[in-house]
């Protein structure tokens, strides 16, 4: 049993694909079947089942697959602590975000992040927070921005602060100049919202339970498309508070809070609990918790 053949097995289980698992890993397709082969003829037991349309891990392969994802993970604990030696802001840092905060967050911590952490670039990955968080638990990231509730084994999560909500509506609406709108009134309305499976569509529904019962939700890419289609008169929307700041203000669209208590959510950093860059942790919560500090939309309260 070599790490390479666990490679190539978290490989195919992440793909679900001989010929992906192969690019991923860099080698020929033949090169991979024939390592998985000969560790599942080592242990005497099928990791995964093969069919013309997909393959799919057998039961054993299951735990097989989790395990190899722990032996590797620690494997490359090793490499990290020798690469690192005593300077944990040394090298690129894999970051995850959700769609709704990274545009608006990374913007303003990139820059104090560079006076802090000259040495420790950041590779984003922008996606929602089921697929952040099997790449968190997988090592393909390092930590991730997400909102709370997130209740995952073997993670931990750092408050960074709380975000209200804002209604947006175009400049020509019958609220445009109402000075606040209470949740339930949303169910009066066409409301744009994210894709399913983003978490803030889920947020805002959970805010106004009376949109999910009666009201009419269309749904769109991205908050930036979103706005767009707000702009355009389509419909109306909720954006978080960052979304709405100044720099994002369009003359065709008016921001109206939520009547008090305002809809809000609070966003977290996750990372494994055993990632051994403690620091590089320490380091990015500083830094955005001092971006909230500064920013009259967020509370640090949390």
């Amino acid at each position: 049993m070599t790490l390479i053949e666990l490679k190539f097995v978290l490989a195919v289980a992440q793909e679900r694909n001989f010929r992906r698992a192969a690019d991923k890993c860099f080698v020929t397709q033949p090169a991979l079947s024939l390592g998985i082969k000969k560790l599942e003829e080592e242990l005497g037991v099928s990791i995964f089942e093969r069919n013309r349309n997909e393959v799919t891990p057998t039961a054993i392969g299951e735990q097989i697959i989790a395990q190899a994802n722990i032996v590797l993970e620690q494997a490359g604990k090793i490499k990290a602590l020798a690469k690192l030696g005593n300077d944990p802001l040394n090298g690129p840092f894999k970051l995850g975000m959700i769609h709704s905060v990274g545009p608006y967050l990374l913007p303003e911590m990139i820059p104090p992040l560079v006076n802090a952490a000259p040495l420790m670039p950041l590779e984003v990955e922008e996606n929602i927070t089921s697929t952040l968080e099997l790449q968190l638990k997988n090592g393909v990231i390092d930590a991730a921005v997400i909102a709370l509730p997130f209740n995952s084994a073997g993670i931990e999560t750092m408050p960074l602060y709380d975000e209200v909500f804002n209604v947006v509506v175009p400049a020509h609406h019958p609220w445009a100049q109402r000075s606040s709108i209470a949740p339930e009134e949303l169910s009066q309305e066409k409301v744009l919202l994210l894709n399913t499976g983003h978490c803030f569509s889920n947020q805002v529904t959970q805010a106004c339970p009376e949109l999910s019962r009666k009201g009419e939700v269309l749904q769109g890419n991205s908050l930036e498309t979103i706005r767009n289609m707000v702009a355009s008169n389509l419909g109306i929307t909720v954006l978080p508070a960052m979304a709405t700041a100044e720099r994002y203000q369009n003359p065709l669209i008016r921001v109206i809070p939520f009547s008090h208590p305002a809809p809000s959510r609070r966003i977290a950093l996750a990372w494994r609990k055993s990632f051994v860059r403690v620091e590089a942790i320490t380091v990015l919560g500083q830094v955005m918790k001092s971006i909230a500090n500064h920013t009259d939309m967020l509370s640090v309260d949390a």
